[in-house]
């Protein structure tokens, strides 16, 4: 299933048949979004290190990001009240499918950031109305404060992620995963980094590209509302998340060896 990606109106010109143009156009767009206040500085250096991981895992979907991506599912429709937090990079790569994924669970979107630059806010609201959000918590002044957490990610919305019992956080830092973890709220993550505190504190970590994450996340979310709430618990209760870590990094160092061995080093 190929990504949607906002694309640039400016940049290089680059050939639909390039090997790796969905991850050209990703990475053009992170850049556009710099421009428009949407990604702070900061967000192209996490873009490129999430490209890294992804060059070692092939860029593709593998077996340990299904399993998380099925026990991500449950997650959410086990949640009394589920909350999908929102930054720049996630806003302006793949708007359009956190909107989906907003409407098939039932879980508000709330702008939650780490950089609070002026007019910010503004841009990342505006991209999401763009892309069919009727309703986007965290930028109407009406504010809590998770006190387990120093940075500006502590701002949150008293009717988002403060009421939350669980939360959704891609492209996510680890304080903030920390701080949800340590209140008692389930956190479901997207790192393409295993070895990041993110997804080695949260309690679901799907290490892949947040761009083929989302429409399949939002898929098995469909389709497991036809399953009984005991069957979901099941599935969700026999999840291993440290599992999941591990098959992550015995994959990255199994295809760097046979890579290697494949270049004649």
């Amino acid at each position: 299933m190929s990504a949607k990606i906002n694309k640039t109106t400016t940049g290089p010109n680059i050939p639909k048949d390039h090997p790796r143009y969905t991850a050209m156009m990703i990475r053009e767009s992170i850049i556009k979004g710099c421009e428009t206040k949407v990604v702070a500085p900061a967000g192209l250096i996490a873009q490129g290190r999430g490209e890294a991981f992804d060059y070692i895992i092939g860029e593709k979907t593998e077996k340990f990001s299904l399993a998380a991506i099925e026990a991500a599912a449950c997650a959410f429709l086990l949640a009394e009240y589920p909350v999908i937090s929102v930054n720049g990079n996630i806003a302006q790569i793949a708007a359009k499918d956190l909107v989906k994924l907003s409407k098939e669970s039932g879980a508000p979107l709330e702008i939650n950031l780490f950089y609070r630059t002026p007019g910010r806010e503004e841009a990342i609201l505006k991209v999401l109305k763009e892309a069919g959000a009727k309703t986007v918590l965290g930028v109407s002044g009406n504010s809590s404060v998770i006190k387990e957490l120093a940075s500006d990610r502590r701002i949150v919305d008293p009717n988002g992620i403060l009421k939350a019992d669980m939360v959704f956080v891609p492209l996510e830092d680890g304080d903030r995963t920390e701080a949800l973890v340590k209140i008692g709220k389930k956190v479901v993550t997207v790192d393409l980094n295993p070895l990041s505190r993110t997804p080695r504190k949260a309690h679901v970590s799907i290490i892949d590209n947040i761009t083929r994450v989302l429409p399949l996340l939002t898929a098995k979310i469909k389709s497991y509302k036809k399953k009984k709430k005991e069957e979901l618990k099941s599935i969700y209760d026999s999840y291993d998340n440290k599992k999941v870590l591990k098959d992550s990094l015995v994959f990255m160092s199994e295809r760097l060896l046979k890579l290697s061995t494949e270049s004649g080093v």
